[in-house]
């Protein structure tokens, strides 16, 4: 029995790669022999760069950056086994989790460390780059990532702007003369599963400034900054940034990946099934099994859970979704082609009991899906096994 085990990250407890693990050692208590092939996916959110790297037998590379407040850090970033392709997560150098809730701020935040990742990457002569830009925190359109790799953000002055959100509004000019040279030759990937635009009611200051800390008088500060980072690029570039889908995401980074770096935005999932041999394996397996920290009515539209359902209902095959949680609203769930859900959560359990015990719980939960496959594999070559005829008169064997 082939079994294609392909969750996405359980947010908080599991990545996507240790989730797999886990639901494989469940199966195998009940069925040794299954072949399990592992293929933990990401929707270019937390778990893209690790997913990837690992389906592709690449490899992590640390690099010494500036985290969003210009503090040194460690990050890392991937490189695929095809040895031309990198995988970068802006949240590893950009990250909100790198800073302490009292030090969100995104008039001072920077993207800068985003920058030092990418030309980490290009030292090492890869030819594209896939970029996961969720869980930002910064509203800084990108500028601190464009000015890490040579482009000058200038005041009236003729002096750079200082990193950080609130510094836009200073901008006058942009200078792209001195970028690195190597950006032209390298095809550059976003996921990017959002189409918020840069600027106005859905744009990147306003819905998610306050996520990344921002006051509403800080969300006008942002807003009226980006508002000149695109007409300073209008003006310079004639690119017209501020109404694009997708321009708005990750604090306005995905505006400074088209302007600057002519960048194609991809929703995440279908990013990660051109990446990886997903449908391949999924086309002739006898079970998929996916997943996620919770399953709710947001899982159909763009989780990655949900664009692995869609291809296994493609291909004729049964799916089963575990989440560490189940919401409301999955009720018409087999309709949409999502197969059987089922919840690794388990009674009297404590809030610390779900976090520290998400391993464990997940493997037998898979475990628990697995006797139950078991049951019906009897009960269906029960139905099908011939049975000898039963007389209840003797008279009749004459």
């Amino acid at each position: 029995m082939k079994i294609v085990i392909a969750p996405d990250s359980f947010k908080g407890t599991l990545s996507s790669a240790q989730a797999t693990s886990c639901i494989e050692e469940g199966i195998k208590k009940i069925f040794p022999e299954a072949w399990c092939v592992n293929i933990p996916i990401a929707d270019g959110g937390e778990g893209t760069l690790c997913a990837l790297v690992s389906a592709s037998a690449g490899k992590m590379i640390g690099a010494s950056v500036k985290d969003p407040l210009g503090r040194e850090i460690e990050a890392f970033w991937g490189m695929m086994g095809d040895g031309e392709t990198a995988v970068i997560e802006m949240a590893a150098a950009s990250g909100l989790p790198l800073l302490g809730r009292e030090e969100r701020n995104p008039l001072v935040t920077t993207s800068w460390g985003t920058g030092q990742l990418i030309q980490a990457a290009l030292d090492h002569g890869v030819r594209k780059i896939i970029m996961g830009i969720g869980g930002s925190a910064t509203v800084d359109g990108g500028a601190g990532m464009a000015q890490a790799l040579g482009v000058r953000m200038k005041d009236p002055s003729g002096h750079d702007i200082s990193p950080g959100g609130m510094n836009l509004e200073m901008l006058d000019s942009i200078d792209i003369s001195g970028m690195d040279g190597r950006i032209s030759s390298v095809q550059f990937q976003v996921a990017c599963d959002v189409d918020n635009p840069l600027l106005g009611e859905k744009g990147a200051a306003r819905v998610y400034g306050p996520q990344k800390g921002a006051t509403p008088e800080m969300v006008e500060i942002l807003e009226s900054g980006l508002s000149r980072f695109a007409a300073v690029i209008r003006k310079e570039t004639g690119i017209e940034v501020s109404n694009i889908p997708g321009a708005g995401a990750a604090g306005g980074m995905g505006a400074a990946l088209l302007a600057f770096f002519k960048a194609r935005l991809v929703p995440g999932f279908e990013l990660i099934q051109e990446a990886l041999p997903l449908e391949r394996e999924i086309a002739d397996a006898d079970l998929v099994i996916t997943g996620e920290g919770k399953l709710d009515e947001q899982t159909l539209f763009g989780k990655a859970p949900a664009g692995v359902a869609r291809l296994a209902r493609k291909h004729g095959v049964p799916v089963v979704m575990i989440g560490g949680m189940i919401g409301e609203k999955t009720e018409d769930w087999v309709r949409h082609g999502m197969g059987s859900c089922f919840s690794a959560l388990e009674r009297n359990m404590t809030e610390e009991d779900i976090f520290d015990q998400a391993g464990p719980r997940l493997r037998r939960c898979s475990e628990r899906i697995a006797a139950a496959i078991s049951i019906g594999m009897s009960l269906e070559r029960k139905r099908l096994q011939p049975t000898e005829p039963h007389f209840s008169d003797p008279k009749k064997l004459l």
